[in-house]
């Protein structure tokens, strides 16, 4: 696990490239503590920060093979290194180090892009080809690990985190507002598209090649579900056998390394499982982590516990108390690079502290077991919604709603029509593709009631989720609809905040890699091939994990209910010192400056959510988002785009106007 940047082109503003390289490394110095790295020649720069975890004496990049062709700069891992290096030992190629880089590089060397279908790794990497002059980029499958690029006068610039392309001479950092606006409906921009206008990310399972002045991307490797009624019959006990084999050997895969691997451990059946498996193949026992909360509405300790001691791993925990998060907070928006909605990736950025100070550098977690086996609550909900507009009359009706949320007591107390209303029971059509998510969206959006004139001018008529619609893949009506859910949640919000704002930049702030046995691709796509029923069962959620469980947990953990990971909001920030450095960042002169919000409904959304303990899912979440979206404003000196068509001017959709873009499979 790395942090590289790089440019294909003449480097605009630098005489000497490797000054460039150094200085874009240096801005994301904390994703390779161990070392860095530069490699310069005309017309192309890679510079290298290491993480060293596998390969510690040998492994340092930029690397070049014997012939002087091929050049890679590498972030993240290839777990089935040993097996590819023991094929290519085959077909005659001699190894020089012990790296799993190296492996990759004569893997290229000799399949070419088709050597991507073998990988099995989280990773994103460059590979330079002398001979003919060419650029390839990728990014794995499901998006685990960053990269982005940005063009300036001709120039391609690439790097793992946004900082290092902000070190480029005239590329500047500016909001977009069609980003923001996506945030406050979606979560997260829709990719290609990140809050800096002009500055992109390469899409998950994409590759990108540069070469001869043109620049193309697209797709190697597309999450895909079959066709309604297509699923052959199953014998349950097979599959659950299948599981069990899949989900153990991508765990043994992801313990492969030359430093000691830990695991976190929330207290839930994912990081459980994965905690189970992983604890017999750690030589000496296994580490595990935990945040824990002094609420009881937020903290899972009494399940962390259980599970530690049923397992025998060398537990440790760290107490995040809303103090804990409003001093944190800015230091997570300057790591995430984007303004978020929730406060949950702070703890997280703690956790990740806390492994690096008990001088460990990589963790296996559970993230990615909701979206492949059902796990969400907005898949039950939408099941729920559905029964309900079929079944307009049911007496049952108030019953599901309140047995959906059972750890938000305040729901047990609502009405019937209320509960409907709030779900949106019968109000959206059974055929929209979003159907599983038009609550949240419009929960969410409810959140625009803060922003100014000038931004609602700015953005006209533009929907976030309309243009998400669009942007669906050809097949996906096709699907079942618990799989269009689960493609929404795995192909958008997982790479977009999940595996980002909670994953890699909390973890990398420490200079710690998060590894995700869920996430194996192998398992990923035999997951999209189970019937519906195997992973929602009535409204029971992860059906199938929960039975390879069984005999692997304690009954306490396998037969809990879902308790989404979760952090006090707003409350957060209503006390203490922080308070301070909050009001100045909503004070009018600075929201007003800003010009993104309304300067007074922030003042009284401010005093609201600073005299009740707890507000509204819309109130925590505009004050979180406003919150963040200042403090993002603040870590990079950014302005703001002023005209949406403008913003658009790189490409209707966000791509830059010379990018060739083959998207077919999306």
């Amino acid at each position: 696990m790395c942090g590289f940047a790089g440019f294909i082109g003449e480097a605009y503003g630098s005489g000497h490239p490797e000054m460039l390289l150094a200085s874009m490394a240096g801005a994301i110095a904390h994703r390779g503590p161990d070392g860095q790295g530069v490699f310069a020649a005309p017309g192309i720069g890679l510079a290298h920060v290491r993480l060293s975890i596998v390969g510690l004496a040998d492994g340092q990049q930029p690397m070049t093979d014997s012939d002087g062709r091929f050049t890679i700069a590498f972030n993240g891992e290839i777990f089935n290194y040993v097996e590819l290096r023991d094929e290519l030992k085959a077909c005659g190629v001699v190894f020089h180090t012990g790296s799993d880089t190296e492996v990759l590089l004569q893997l290229y060397a000799i399949h070419g892009e088709a050597g991507l279908s073998r990988l099995n790794g989280d990773y994103a990497f460059a590979i330079w080809d002398a001979r003919d002059r060419r650029l390839l980029l990728a990014r794995d499958r499901m998006g685990v690990r960053p990269l982005f690029h940005a063009e300036h006068k001709g120039t391609l610039y690439f790097a793992s985190e946004i900082k290092a392309l902000l070190e480029v001479p005239g590329i500047e950092a500016e909001l977009d507002p069609v980003a923001l606006d996506q945030i406050f409906t979606l979560w997260a921009p829709i990719p290609p598209r990140t809050a800096f206008r002009n500055i992109f990310e390469l899409e998950p399972g994409h590759l990108m090649i540069a070469e001869r002045g043109r620049t193309t991307i697209r797709p190697y490797w597309t999450l895909d579900f079959p066709d309604i009624g297509d699923h052959a019959a199953a014998d349950q006990a097979a599959r659950e056998e299948e599981l069990r084999a899949l989900l153990a050997d991508a765990t043994r895969l992801r313990m492969r390394a030359d430093v000691p691997v830990g695991a976190y451990l929330s207290g839930g059946l994912d990081s459980s499982l994965i905690t189970a498996l992983a604890a017999p193949m750690a030589p000496n026992g296994l580490n595990t982590f935990s945040v824990t909360f002094d609420d009881a509405e937020h903290d899972e300790s009494a399940f962390q516990m259980e599970v530690a001691r049923a397992l025998g791993t060398h537990h440790r925990a760290i107490a995040c108390g809303p103090a804990d998060i409003a001093r944190n907070f800015p230091d997570v928006i300057r790591f995430a690079e984007r303004p978020v909605l929730r406060t949950a990736p702070a703890p997280l950025y703690r956790l990740s502290g806390l492994v690096r100070d008990a001088g460990m550098k990589v963790v296996l977690t559970g993230e990615g077991a909701d979206e492949v086996f059902a796990g969400y609550d907005i898949f039950r909900e939408a099941r729920v919604r559905r029964f309900c507009a079929r079944q307009p009359g049911s007496k049952i009706r108030p019953h599901l709603f309140r047995k959906l949320y059972p750890y938000l007591p305040g729901l047990k107390q609502q009405s019937a029509d209320y509960l409907a209303a709030f779900f949106g029971a019968g109000g959206d059509a059974d055929g929209d593709p979003l159907f599983s998510h038009r609550p949240r969206f419009r929960s969410t959006a409810a959140t625009k009631i803060f922003y100014s004139d000038d931004l609602r001018s700015t953005l006209g008529a533009y929907d976030a989720a309309e243009e998400l619609a669009s942007r669906l893949p050809e097949n996906f009506g096709r699907w079942h609809p618990l799989h269009q859910a689960q493609y929404l949640e795995s192909r958008f919000l997982l790479p977009g905040y999940i595996l980002s704002s909670q994953g890699d930049r909390v973890a990398m702030a420490h200079g710690v890699e998060g590894r995700f046995p869920f996430l194996d691709h192998r398992l990923v796509e035999f997951a999209s091939r189970l019937p519906p029923g195997m992973k929602l069962r009535g409204l029971e959620e992860k059906h199938i994990l929960r039975r390879v469980a069984q005999d692997l947990l304690p009954d306490v953990i396998t037969r809990r209910p879902k308790q989404p990971y979760r952090a006090p909001d707003s409350r957060s920030f209503a006390g203490g010192e922080e308070q301070a450095y909050v009001a100045e960042m909503l004070g009018e002169r600075a929201i007003a400056a800003a010009g993104l919000f309304n300067a007074r409904a922030v003042a009284r959304l401010h005093q609201k959510c600073r005299m009740q303990p707890v507000a509204g899912f819309r109130d925590n979440a505009a004050f979180v988002g406003i919150l963040s979206t200042q403090l993002w404003l603040k870590a990079f000196g950014a302005g703001k785009s002023t005209d949406i068509r403008d913003a658009d001017a790189a490409g209707g959709d966000g791509r830059q106007a010379n990018i060739a873009t083959a998207e077919a499979g999306q």
